[in-house]
């Protein structure tokens, strides 16, 4: 493999052509017309130009991507995650055209990518799933029937679905029928697929992913699991590797689990397993990721793997190297989602162009990213600007690392999620692990920021008041906020 095409832009597209030149391998970059400057244009041995910047003139089209690759006389193609990198149709046109695509196989692509066919797929491996009805939904009185014998609330669920589209929770009988039209149009209109199907609702759950990865030759492991819980909107803000509730042998049975997943569908290459833990640590199967995941470099942290490689090297054929005893964590990991959005706006999005932007440095910290000091921030692609990680011996001095490189951040231009990421880290529920997916409905709300601002300024003033008061006449002040965060002290600036 000696030239790759990376079907993708920012942060990801960066990630993979670096590994790639530590391999030796030329990379091509694409790009849309609000990506010309871009990182990873740059970064790339050649650049092509796609077209506009909305992605369905950009960045979604596959046939034009397939023939730059064919011109430039690509090896292979690496599609990141998002755009096109779950869409079996394309994966089955990159192999058609005698071009490796770097991911699973189309088969396998289309058995995950609908969660009915998930559910069939893996049921004869005695994979736990959450109980239900694993087929589409048809007759509406007998649906009711079953959703009775499971017991409310239930959930109604978008066979193509994913990001919360297509989702209804029912918590009794009577909002069946609407809440099923409802959930039915939302995925039509989402998904171009309009199957549904219901299962028990699962209230407060642990949202809990295991890392898979398996070659040509037929041999699968798991790299152990994260801990994606925090998140807003069914959207991950901050991930962790490994979870602080899971005990081994539960990590040894939901990795077990997610090879079987994946033995369910002969996948190769990386892929995320993703399981629902209940309050009593029951598990249950929730869908299968056939990409690279956001999250992967916590996973990478701990193991001591660059995920990008390995996928390059099963896509060539090679085979793992290693087995599942060879594999161990090494220390703690976690992850927060520098995103351009206001937390305390509803985390609506934002645009606007980086007026300071310096990312923090130091021993265990990682910052992957796409953007530069002014820069904008496109309106039409996703908002996250960057992913921090950082990597420690423990789960508490890796919280501390944390807040130590949120403090070093510097952002001013946007409002970003950095200060709701140094708020998680402070919260008594993150530090002892005792937390949910419905941590942010249940202990956030826009004034927890604005109070933890009041309190910080009303102590600044204190020692400084103090301070003076002290001093000597003619002595001049050298006083400092030492540990004020950059990303407050550049909130000030936009006010």
């Amino acid at each position: 493999m000696k030239k790759i095409l990376v079907a993708n832009r920012g942060e990801i597209a960066l990630r993979v052509m670096r590994t790639a030149k530590e391999m030796g391998i030329k990379t091509v970059a694409v790009y849309s017309e609000a990506d010309r400057q871009a990182k990873h244009v740059r970064f790339a041995d050649e650049a092509v130009l796609l077209g506009p910047p909305p992605s369905n003139q950009s960045y979604l089209l596959g046939d034009k991507i397939l023939e730059i690759s064919k011109q430039l006389g690509v090896d292979a193609i690496h599609p990141g995650y998002g755009f096109l990198s779950e869409n079996a149709s394309f994966a089955r046109k990159v192999k058609e055209a005698g071009i490796t695509f770097i991911g699973p196989s189309p088969e396998a692509m289309d058995i995950m990518g609908s969660k009915l066919g998930a559910k069939e797929a893996v049921k004869a491996f005695g994979v736990p799933m959450v109980p239900g009805i694993d087929k589409a939904i048809t007759d509406i009185e007998a649906s009711k029937k079953v959703a009775l014998e499971i017991g409310y609330p239930i959930l109604i669920k978008a066979s193509a679905g994913g990001g919360g589209k297509g989702m209804r929770i029912v918590t009794k009988a009577e909002e069946f029928e609407e809440q099923m039209k409802m959930a039915v149009s939302e995925a039509t209109a989402s998904f171009g697929d309009g199957a549904v199907f219901i299962e028990k609702y699962v209230g407060s759950p642990r949202h809990i992913e295991i890392q898979v990865l398996g070659d040509n030759q037929g041999n699968i492991v798991y790299l152990f699991e994260r801990e994606c819980s925090i998140q807003r909107r069914h959207q991950k803000l901050v991930e962790e590797a490994p979870s602080a509730v899971l005990t081994p042998e539960l990590r040894k049975q939901m990795g077990t689990a997610a090879v079987n997943v994946a033995k369910a569908c002969n996948y190769t290459g990386a892929g995320t397993v993703e399981f629902l833990v209940d309050e009593n640590m029951n598990f249950f199967f929730l869908e299968m990721n056939t990409r690279l995941q956001v999250e992967h470099p916590v996973t990478e942290m701990i193991t001591g793997l660059d995920l990008v490689r390995e996928q390059i090297r099963i896509a060539a054929g090679e085979p793992l190297g290693y087995s599942q005893d060879d594999l161990s964590i090494n220390g703690h990991a976690i992850e927060l989602r520098i995103c351009a959005e206001n937390p305390a706006n509803n985390f609506l999005p934002e645009v606007g162009k980086l007026e300071t932007y310096r990312i923090p440095m130091g021993t265990g910290v990682r910052v992957d990213d796409g953007f530069e000091e002014g820069m904008d921030i496109p309106i039409y692609y996703d908002n996250m600007i960057a992913k921090l990680i950082v990597h420690a011996a423990d789960r508490t001095t890796a919280i501390e690392r944390m807040k130590r490189a949120i403090a070093e951040y510097e952002i001013s231009g946007i409002t970003t999620t950095l200060g709701f990421g140094e708020w998680v880290m402070n919260h008594p529920a993150f530090c002892a692990g005792t937390f949910d997916t419905k941590f942010i409905d249940t202990y956030f709300t826009p004034d927890s920021l604005k109070t933890e601002n009041e309190d910080e300024a009303v102590a600044a003033a204190i020692a400084a008041a103090l301070f003076h008061q002290d001093k000597k006449p003619g002595q001049q002040s050298t006083t400092q906020t030492g540990t004020e965060s950059s990303w407050r002290k550049n909130r000030t600036r936009l006010r």
